[in-house]
């Protein structure tokens, strides 16, 4: 099974577009949202075709035709969750994938600099920063696909890709960024 992860979409239409588009590329069976969906948040500068609605839309219609799995990022409210037909007010979702464990949270609560209880080989991905990261610490593989709108650190627009025990942070031109073997 292939797993997508986007986070800090940040109310960029433009930038969610190519990332459906890559799930499509990708042949992913599902994907995963880092948080961050539709406002870009007071110290970020407006995204490229910011559109919160557009933003709404485009994931609910997709939603009709892949579940989309998501935590709630720093930059969502309640409000967000009533434009949205997905659950995205969970801080954190666990998922079993390969017979791994997976937490899955944005990253302004637990993050890769505070773990929460994990056990060794587990995974934690988490988005918010803006950086992608492929590493281990303390035992504990710590990945996180960037920013798909408003990179950071002269890091590209990226997203994640987990499957037969690797994951994979690409820029948009199919470039590797960040790999690590599970």
């Amino acid at each position: 099974m292939k797993l997508m992860f986007i986070s800090d979409i940040h109310g960029s239409l433009f930038w969610l577009e190519r990332a459906l588009e890559k799930v499509e590329e990708e042949q992913a069976d599902s994907l995963v949202i880092v948080g961050d969906f539709l406002y870009h948040g007071p110290r970020n500068p407006l995204p490229k075709g910011y559109d919160p609605q557009g933003v709404a839309n485009k994931l609910n219609e997709y939603n009709k035709k892949k579940p989309i799995t998501a935590v709630r990022g720093n930059c969502d409210a309640e409000v967000d969750q009533m434009l949205l037909q997905f659950p995205m007010m969970g801080d954190y979702v666990m998922l079993l994938h390969e017979g791994r464990r997976i937490y899955v949270t944005h990253g302004h609560g637990f993050s890769i600099e505070n773990l929460p209880a994990l056990s060794e080989k587990d995974i934690f991905i988490q988005g918010h920063t803006h950086i992608p990261v492929a590493d281990v610490k303390e035992g504990i593989y710590v990945l996180n696909p960037g920013s798909i709108s408003l990179p950071k650190e002269n890091n590209p627009n990226s997203y994640g890709v987990l499957e037969g025990g690797e994951f994979i942070v690409k820029d948009f031109e199919g470039n590797v960024v960040k790999r690590i073997t599970l």
